[in-house]
């Protein structure tokens, strides 16, 4: 993305934040129990179907998903659908599939539901993994019964909607909406496809009993995957301008017209919401009595910040990236040089001088986005 010379220039001044601070945020109170009459529901249709289609969010392919569906479901025929792809940067998508590789999972499709974007591809597949499979005491019927499952609001029942439109020329089955939570029962079959006959389950978004990693519960926050006000409006909005200017993307820069780029985030929320004109009247006591003063609402402003990042106003982006490219820094007090992994790899990993010295040359090569602090 290009910027405006003024922003680009106090871009190349400031030095960017190379952690956020994680210490003192309780996780557990953000998510919801461990949903498990949900999946216990789940568990009881099985019989009734012949493949799992699990549906996540393109923009965090390798966090989140919950680890209890392999383990409960996993004796059927399994397709990970990675949604809201138009909303993801995807220059390392061959990395991705790799990573997938390597827990086990082959088949993945990226989509985009709005646009129907690669969902033709999906009844083919799911046909031809369940041709491939034992279908056990349903190996009589004539039709396939397909169940949908997944973390709340990464797009299920919009992907149900997609299917339904692109085969059957029909309209919305099921109710969708911006916010976790809107399917809340393992619903009837859904008929979306006629040759072959196919009939989808919708059910209810399922997280994991524990997010133990705060990283990866900013990560699911920021996508919506619960409600914004249990993490914090200014929190999560603080966490992706965090994550913007740790990886030069500055689309917030210009879509807010605020001139140049910034890692304060109380400096940021004041410009967004004085050019929102979200501002809220406080009373404040003098020594000559109350005194009315106009002062930027930040929570407000934060809101706006964090629609705009879902909705795709803010660029593309992949919370992931650290998983995909590792970071090395060096310990300020020892001068040891660590890679910073990510959640999912672990982080702190001791690196040699020698194999500094190797990724650095090597690094460009293998991913032309690896960040190497000397």
């Amino acid at each position: 993305m290009r910027l405006f010379p003024r922003a680009l220039g106090s871009a190349a001044r400031f030095s960017w934040r190379e952690n956020f601070p994680l210490g003192g945020r309780d996780v557990a109170r953000w998510f919801p129990g461990h949903m498990a009459k949900g999946l216990k529901r789940m568990q009881s249709s099985l019989k009734l179907v012949d493949c799992i289609i699990e549906v996540h969010d393109a923009r965090i392919p390798l966090s989140g998903r919950n680890p209890l569906f392999q383990e409960t479901l996993g004796l059927k025929p399994h397709l990970l659908v990675l949604n809201k792809m138009d909303l993801a940067d995807l220059r390392e998508q061959q990395k991705i599939r790799q990573h997938l590789e390597g827990e086990g999972l082959k088949n993945v499709i990226f989509t985009n539901c709005v646009k129907d974007e690669n969902v033709g591809q999906i009844i083919p597949m799911v046909t031809e993994l369940i041709g491939s499979s034992c279908r056990y005491h349903r190996g009589e019927n004539l039709e396939y019964c397909v169940m949908v499952i997944g973390i709340p609001n990464v797009g299920k029942s919009s992907l149900i909607n997609s299917i339904r439109r692109l085969h059957l020329r029909k309209g919305k089955a099921t109710r969708v909406g911006g916010h976790p939570g809107i399917t809340r029962a393992v619903m009837s079959r859904i008929q979306v496809c006629e040759r072959p006959l196919v009939f989808l389950l919708d059910t209810p978004g399922v997280l994991a009993p524990r997010i133990e990693n705060v990283e990866t519960g900013l990560k699911l926050a920021v996508c919506g995957t619960v409600l914004d006000h249990l993490v914090g409006e200014e929190t999560m909005a603080d966490y992706l301008l965090y994550t913007f200017n740790k990886h030069q993307l500055f689309r917030y820069v210009q879509h807010y017209g605020l001139g140049n780029a910034c890692d304060d985030l109380e400096t940021v929320l004041k410009r967004v919401a004085v050019k929102l004109g979200r501002t809220q009247k406080v009373k404040v006591l003098t020594g000559t009595g109350d005194v009315n003063v106009v002062q930027p609402n930040y929570t407000a402003a934060a809101s706006d910040f964090l629609r705009a990042f879902r909705g795709g106003l803010l660029g593309p982006v992949m919370l992931d990236q650290d998983i995909l490219c590792p970071v090395v820094s060096r310990c300020p007090g020892t001068g040891a040089a660590h890679l910073v992994l990510g959640p999912t790899l672990g982080a702190g990993a001791h690196v040699s001088d020698e194999l500094l010295a190797l990724m650095t040359r090597l690094a460009p090569r293998l991913c032309p986005h690896t960040t190497l602090l000397a």
